[in-house]
Formats: structure tokens, sequence, C-alpha cells
């Protein structure tokens, strides 16, 4: 005899469970027959609840017909009475259907048809019967997605890394840290290219334009810069924060730059002129987040007062407010080709669909204070933490494919594990990711993982999804 292997009751309870799923989900919408007499009463009660008063009008209104032919002439008003009556009738065909019905027997033939079309995939609406496909599972498959892995780490800093940002011919990244520099390095080869320095704080947001040879930088001394790359100086300053400008986005089409901080505003810039357009006010906290777009809403603002704003930038005003946040929204991400868009907050991560802001679902079990999300075309979103925890979410399904420890540099302590940026390159295949530690990790796919080495951890059904 061989031997059984022992599991413990979890896995024997879940592994119940799935049999069960599995037994009772063909006959999902497979519904009993219904009781004639039961539906004849139904309606009766119905139609002298609703139509009593004028129960005896419809009576009144054909005295000169005998009074044998008048139940008859009432249950065939829907077919067979002429046009006036049809129009004088007070009560609905319906309802003086099911009120002759009410007093004549069921007939036997058509409750045994009808119980055998209830045994098939059809569904009772009313007085018609349609046939309707099977429900689909709660959850249904995760697309598979390579596991990814650390490849390369790159020390420079000596500051906590808050930013980074990727060239849009991917030939380099820009990195800003709380040693006040911004750094570019080569993507290929990991190594500095360039040290800029002109922040006397620390440098929270970065921007690569695509349009122009210029780089956006946004620190906690107030100022936002523009840095001419060919010439290697700054170029331009935009004043008007009150304090700490904790993040920064171009539009995609427009010479448009939309700056974010600590005095809970967003502000809308003229790229060329310097000039603010709107001063985007509306929350009541720190707006830790923005992300722009070229279709509307062209703007999106994350804030520490628990809320998602969606703006219209040629009123100046706000669309959409969303408050399903429990906890300050420190993160954004927008889909590259999808109308639809991420947020992260400690409590959740959230997926909502453009224009209005109706929520999709709910990306749970990154159980931290998520600092940054990463969206690719691939359909991958990256959620990095306070403690260094790195997930890899399935954005059609919102399955959490792998979890990932950050590991920190030696000689540093666990506490500064943190993760603040996430950047995917231009191909998708490389993830960037700022950390306390005051390292850039670099990840990537690995090449040898198939669907057999790797299988998709699906358990359909067992997870029951927040509606909200």
């Amino acid at each position: 005899i061989e031997p059984v292997q022992p599991h413990s009751v979890h896995t024997l309870v879940f592994r119940s469970l799935k049999r069960t799923h599995d037994m009772f989900l063909s006959e999902r919408d497979c519904l009993p027959a219904p009781d004639p007499t039961a539906d004849q009463v139904r309606r009766a009660v119905k139609a002298k609840d609703q139509f009593g008063p004028v129960l005896h009008m419809q009576s009144s209104a054909k005295t000169a017909r005998p009074a044998a032919g008048k139940q008859a002439a009432i249950a065939a008003a829907p077919a067979g009475s002429d046009g006036a009556d049809s129009k004088s009738a007070l009560i609905p065909a319906s309802a003086a259907s099911a009120a002759s019905q009410a007093a004549s027997s069921a007939d036997p033939g058509s409750a045994a048809s009808s119980a055998a079309a209830a045994n098939t995939a059809s569904v009772q609406v009313g007085e018609e019967r349609m046939l309707v496909p099977k429900r689909a599972p709660l959850m249904p498959k995760p697309d598979w997605h390579p596991p990814w892995k650390l490849y390369r780490v790159i020390s420079g800093h000596t500051g906590w890394v808050r930013c980074v940002a990727v060239d849009p011919l991917n030939r380099y990244f820009v990195t800003g840290a709380a040693d006040r520099l911004i750094k570019i390095w080569d993507l290929a080869s990991g190594t500095l290219k360039l040290s800029l320095t002109g922040h006397i704080s620390t440098v929270r947001g970065l921007q690569v334009s695509d349009r122009h040879p210029f780089l956006f930088s946004c620190s906690e001394d107030k100022t936002v810069r523009c840095w001419d790359l060919e010439e290697n100086k700054v170029v331009r300053h935009y004043h008007g924060h009150l304090s700490a400008v904790y993040g920064l986005t171009l539009h995609p089409t427009l010479d448009l730059l939309v700056t974010c901080g600590r005095d809970a505003t967003a502000r809308l810039w003229d790229m060329r002129t310097k000039l603010c357009i709107h001063t985007l006010a509306g929350h009541s906290s720190t707006v830790a987040a923005v992300a722009s777009q070229s279709a509307e809403p062209q703007l999106v603002t994350g804030s520490h007062d628990c809320t998602v704003r969606l703006w219209d930038i040629a009123a100046g005003k706000s669309l959409v407010t969303l408050t399903n946040h429990k906890k300050s929204v420190r993160a954004l991400a927008i889909h590259p080709t999808q109308f639809t868009f991420a947020t992260g907050a400690p409590d959740n991560i959230k997926q909502w669909k453009f224009p209005d802001g109706q929520f999709l679902q709910n990306f749970s079990g990154h159980n931290a204070i998520v600092n940054a999300l990463a969206l690719n075309e691939d359909g991958v979103l990256v959620s990095g933490a306070d403690n260094g925890s790195l997930h890899m979410w399935d954005w059609r399904t919102g399955s959490c494919f792998q979890r990932h420890t950050s590991p920190v540099q030696p000689g540093s302590i666990d506490s500064e594990a943190g993760i603040f940026a996430l950047a995917f390159d231009r191909s998708g295949s490389r993830l960037i990711t700022a950390e306390a530690d005051k390292t850039v990790k670099i990840y990537k796919e690995d090449e040898t993982a198939t669907e057999e080495t790797h299988p998709v951890n699906w358990r359909p059904g067992l997870l029951k999804k927040a509606r909200y």
C-alpha cells in the first residue's frame, strides 16, 4: 500500500471547496420548474392589488356581451379583440389574462412542457422563456506572465533615491535622490554618464520630454526646473508652489507641465512661457501623485486626503472625485493602451475606468504602504512598498503572480528596504526601482521560465472580491 501524503487542514479545506465548486458550477443557471398554480395566484393577487379600483370598469364596459363570453374576451384581448376594445381596456393584457387564469385550471400538458424546458439552460422571465449563456466563473483565469528577477544593482547616490525616469529612446534613465543630485545612467551598461546639481533639497520628481531635449525636475525646495540636456544646464524655473513639490508629469501631446505638492494643489504650467495656466485646488491635503493622458479627462491626481480627482484642464475644474480609498493615495499608473488606470494606497490597489472613474476591481494582498506603481503594455502591474516588497499583478484579472522582497545593500539596515519609485523602460522588459538603501535596482523577465516550470496559481471562486 502506497503511503498517503499528509496535508494540512487548510489545504484539505480548500481542495474540498474546489471540488464542491466544480460539482455545482454546471447547474448554476438551471432553475427549478415554475409552479403554474402558484404563478396564477401571484398574478391574481397582483391584479387585485394594482388594478382593484378599475376592475369593475373593465367589466361594465362590456355589459352588452354575454356573461359567458366576458372572461374569454378578457383572456383573448391581446390576440382576438378588435381595435376599439384594446384601446378602451384599462387593465393591461397580462394582468387581465392572469385574472382569468386564476379561475381556470392549469393545462397539464403545458405544465409538463414547462418543467422539461426548465431543466434546460433557460430562464423564465414573466411569460417568456429565454436561453441565456452560463455564467462565467467569479474569478477568470489570469494570463501567464514570466517571473521577474533581479539582475543589476547600481550604487552611486548618497541618499534615498526618490524618483526615476526613462529616456524616450531607451538609451538612458535618470534618478533623483535625497543627496540633491540628478544622475543620468546608461541603461544598457548601468554606468554613470552625468550628474546635475542645482537643487538645494531632495529631488522628488523627474520627467524626460518626448518632443524636446529637456529634463524636468521638482524638489522639496519648492522649485521646478527645466534642464537642457544638450547644454546640461537649467534653462527655466517655474515659481508658484508654496511648499515642497512631490510630483510632476508632462502632457503627451501639448506643451504643458503639471506639478503637485504639499500645498494641496496641482499646477498647470505653460512649458515655454513659464506661466501658471491653472491652479487646480480641491484637495484638502498633500497631492502626492499626478498623471496625464491625451484623452479626456486629461489629468488625474491622488492625494493624502484619500481621494482621487479627474480634472478638466480647459476649465481648470474637477470633473469626478473618487472617494473609495480609505488611506492616502500615493501612486498612480495609467494603462498605455487601455482606457483604464490604477491607484495605490495602503488599504488597496484599485483599478478604474475612464472617463467617469468607474470602479472595476481591487488588487488585494499588498499589505504595506504602497509608494509606487508601474504598468506596461503586457498587462503587468508592479507595486512597490515601504517595506521593500514588490508585487507583480495580472492587469486583467487582478491576480498576483509574483511576490518579491528587495534585498538591501550590504551595510544597510533592514529598515532601509523601502521602494520609492518604479519605472518600466520603453520596451516594458526592464523594471527600474528607486530604493531607500541608496541603490537603483533593475529587474528583467526570466527568459528560461515557461508555463510548465512556473504554472499559474489559480483558485477559481475561492477569493471573494470587494465590490467597491
